[in-house]
């Protein structure tokens, strides 16, 4: 199978439209068994297997075009095409098909799919009707000619007999002689006929006819024709578009001919289609399905032809990368290569794969670090283009390169770094230009496209790699708009070529602002102020959106790397200033980060939100938003209903201790109710389970207490008695301290009711409790969970205000399984024992 003549590649028709490249391999034609035919087979080249199997049937209509494609349907929606190396593979195969289905090799297609009717009608004809007579090509005939035209296109048999009168008797040049006549006569009800006949004779679907109408001869008659639509009051001026203002662009000299008239051709052809002719109705949809192959098998052609030409592609990189080459010049080039790519989507994966790769040893990625720093708008968004065509094709190839760059550059220039800094510094107030930047980041980082290989993990490599040299300046926005350290602001403005002033401008509203970033210096988390402002410029929320998007992506694609930097960075406390804004979405952006976050169920991370008091500012954004109900409240709802439903203990303590009381009016949903039902029943469980394990003192223990007891000296009645037996656990004496616990608790409650949140509105209330390092550290006072801080945290040394480390004992409050009359005693003894007290809910 190595002949060449058989080689083929296989295509089908998508949804689209558009043909779908399946693989290339080489075609056999034999006879079948389960298919019960001659069928024709294609197997690829690269393993030998099956490709097609396709069983020539005696009624399917085969259609060859251009000499080298033979293209058929095999179902209602769904068009195969083969498009062969050599003519002569083609013409061997085509005579194949004929032979099956009776006919003489030399038609260009085999059947008619027509309904039964109207074969009964052609059936009825005498033979000699083969063929429609077409009038003579003269001016007093062109109306003739048009209705002619029209009227075949509702016929797929009647099409095919005019397509075959117009090609035999070369019929288009005569009509577009006659076109140039009605121009020079201005005879302008003559150009609307051309106008239907040219436009139907396209609508014919005939790639042979294409050929004719788009040579160099012919294809500008063929647009003039076009521009004389009867519906426009004045005819469009396509030909002086395509001669005088399409100037064709070599920055390179191009010395195949062939090559250059094929570009030409193609470009054309292209203009014809998206530009001239109207949008097809749903019943012309198909008409113009082989134009659409026509361009598709042209790119093939050329970007295949311009691939081959090594000296070309290898000077045109030279001049990309030369420091003399002009600003112009290099933005042609870009341009060049811009198209180049989108071209070769048209490839078939393989060699899809050699063009990319030669394009990356040829140096694409190092010249596209140099052009997307350029100040030229055009030339960033162009090699914006480029990279994205390089990111979908291959992220691996990317990645490798910028993992080999780190090694002799500084972070400031590394490719991902010029691109983070393009999608921060994008100047388009929608940020179209950040959006796309985005989302080739995102396909960047996902794990799921990295590879893994026995001797090495991409994975691994490069998110060391990107959160040790990029994420912190991806990160630098986030953190400068939410911080109030100005040296970290200047050091961010310095960071940049690009002023960060045109997107952090100062909002007038608020006199608070400062003039690199719209921070307010009120109520910052953790101050005692009433408001905290967050950046109020539209397009800084826009940017701070995007970056949160990522970031969140990251927290569910990234779990060890982001948790080390949210941890180190305290980044959700950052974040979470952002719940401020004025811009809902971004305040919803703030809360989805965290709302991932929750969703991981990790208990690193909620202890770090639990000891951060990290629910404050969303619970204060629920109550500030009062009794609207928009997506803010809903989210909020639904990431305290997530807490509930699944049951997250260390969270549900939290929120119920410490901001109950603020929820607890909130009737219109019955969440928090659910809260606070889950906390009392999981405390009820943890109190069965003590008391259980309290009373099941083995016998023989009790034995031998008693037997110390009485054989104490009177010298130690009134101290604690220690039995010299193994030291029993924790919990056992932790019924006892936990009454004295709640005891101690209620009376405190009472005293600490002045201490309650501040009603700020009706139905609302305002927290100031501490967002310090200190509180992140687990020394919140407020805080019921017994969490065992230093004596001295609180600044008191009282044993009945320090509830964590100490406890007011009650006398009597819990009576053993044997009740001895030094118990009170041995109830002191336990009181100062330096013993750590178990945690509550642990």
């Amino acid at each position: 199978m190595s002949d060449t003549r058989r080689r083929v590649k296989v295509y089908t028709l998508n949804e689209d439209r558009q043909w779908d490249d399946r693989g290339t391999g080489h075609v056999s034609s034999t006879y079948v068994e389960e298919l019960k035919g001659m069928s024709l087979l294609v197997r690829a080249e690269s393993d030998g297997s099956l490709l097609l199997e396709s069983k020539i049937n005696p009624n399917t209509a085969y259609q060859k075009q251009q000499d080298t494609l033979i293209v058929w349907s095999e179902a209602e929606n769904y068009d195969l095409a083969l498009s062969f190396q050599e003519k002569a593979g083609c013409d061997e195969i085509w005579e194949k098909i004929c032979q099956v289905q009776g006919k003489d090799p030399s038609v260009e297609v085999t059947q008619d799919l027509i309904d039964e009717s109207e074969e009964e009608r052609f059936e009825e004809m005498p033979e000699t009707s083969h063929l429609i007579d077409l009038p003579t090509c003269e001016l007093n005939k062109l109306e003739e000619i048009a209705d002619l035209v029209t009227s075949v296109l509702s016929s797929p048999i009647r099409r095919e007999k005019l397509a075959l009168a117009l090609e035999n008797e070369g019929y288009i040049k005569k009509l577009l002689q006659l076109f140039q006549a009605c121009e020079n006569l201005e005879n302008t009800e003559g150009l609307h006929h051309l106008y239907e006949i040219i436009r139907g004779i396209l609508f014919l679907n005939k790639a042979t006819l294409f050929e004719v109408m788009f040579s160099d001869e012919c294809i500008m008659d063929v647009v003039g024709c076009l521009e004389y639509d009867p519906a426009l009051a004045q005819p469009k001026r396509h030909r002086e578009f395509l001669t005088k203002t399409a100037k064709f662009k070599e920055v390179i000299p191009i010395t195949d001919s062939e090559l250059r008239q094929k570009i030409h051709q193609t470009y054309r052809v292209q203009y014809i289609q998206d530009i001239i002719l109207p949008t097809p109705s749903v019943f012309e949809e198909n008409f113009l399905s082989t134009l659409t192959s026509f361009i598709f098998f042209n790119k093939v052609e050329i970007v295949s032809m311009l691939q081959e030409d090594e000296k070309f592609l290898s000077e045109v990189f030279a001049q990309l990368t030369d420091e003399a080459t002009d600003d112009d010049k290099r933005r042609e080039l870009v341009n060049f290569f811009k198209e180049f790519c989108a071209f070769s989507q048209t490839l078939q994966p393989q060699n899809r794969d050699a063009f990319f790769k030669t394009l990356a040893k040829l140096g694409i990625l190092p010249a596209l670090e140099i052009v997307m720093g350029m100040d030229d708008l055009q030339v960033r968004s162009a090699a914006t283009d480029i990279f994205s065509y390089l990111v979908e094709f291959s992220p691996s190839m990317v990645r490798e390169f910028v993992m080999q760059e780190a090694q002799q550059s500084d972070d400031d220039i590394l490719l991902i770094n010029v691109v983070i800094e393009q999608m921060i510094c994008d100047t388009d107030p929608e940020l179209g230009g950040a959006v796309q930047l985005m989302g080739l980041l995102r396909t960047l980082i996902d794990p799921e496209n990295m590879l893994a290989t026995t001797n090495k993990t991409e994975k691994s490599e490069f998110l060391n790699f990107f959160y040790n040299h990029c994420m912190h300046v991806l990160t630098a926005p986030l953190l400068t708009n939410t911080s109030e350290d100005k040296c970290e602001k200047d050091f961010f403005l310095k960071h940049y070529r690009y002023s960060w002033s045109f997107i952090c401008t100062p909002s007038h509203s608020h006199s608070h602002s400062t003039p690199s970033s719209s921070i307010s210096q009120d109520n910052i988390v953790g101050s005692n102020k009433n408001n905290t402002i967050c950046p109020d410029n539209y397009q800084t929320a826009q940017l701070l959106a995007l970056i949160l998007e990522l970031l969140t992506f990251c927290v569910e694609h990234h779990t060890y790397h982001i948790k080390n930097y949210i941890m180190n960075k305290d980044l959700l406390r950052r974040v979470l200033v952002l719940m401020n804004s004025k811009h809902t979405f971004l305040a919803l952006c703030a809360l989805r980060f965290m709302r991932r976050i929750i969703g991981l169920k990790d208990e690193f991370y909620n202890r770090y939100i639990t000891k951060g008091n990290l629910f404050e500012p969303v619970i204060n954004a629920l109550l500030d938003n009062g009794t609207r109900y928009n997506l803010l409240n809903s989210a909020v709802i639904e990431l305290f209903e997530f807490i509930r439903v699944e049951d997250i203990k260390s969270l549900t303590a939290h929120i119920v201790e410490n901001f109950y009381k603020a929820l607890e009016s909130i009737e219109y949903v019955q969440t928090f109710k659910g809260l606070k039902t889950k906390y009392e029943q999981e405390k009820d469980r943890q109190n069965q389970k003590l008391n259980s394990n309290r009373f099941r003192r083995d016998a023989k223990a009790l034995e031998e207490d008693e037997e110390m007891w009485f054989n104490e000296d009177e010298e130690e009645e009134g101290k604690a008695v220690v039995a010299p037996v193994e030291k029993p656990k924790p919990e056992d004496d932790f019924p006892d301290n936990y009454e004295k616990f709640m005891e101690t608790k209620k009376a405190k409650e009472s005293e600490d009711k002045e201490n309650l949140p501040k009603r700020t509105s009706p139905g609302g209330f305002k927290f100031t409790f501490s967002h310090s390092a200190s509180a992140a550290n687990g020394t919140n006072s407020k805080s019921v969970v017994a969490q065992i801080p230093p004596a001295t945290s609180n600044g008191s040394s009282s044993k009945t205000t320090n509830l964590p480390t100490s406890v007011t004992a009650t006398k009597g409050s819990l009576v053993g399984l044997v009740d001895y009359p030094d118990d009170e005693e041995e109830d002191e003894e336990e009181e100062s024992s330096p013993r750590k007290r178990p945690r509550l809910g642990s």
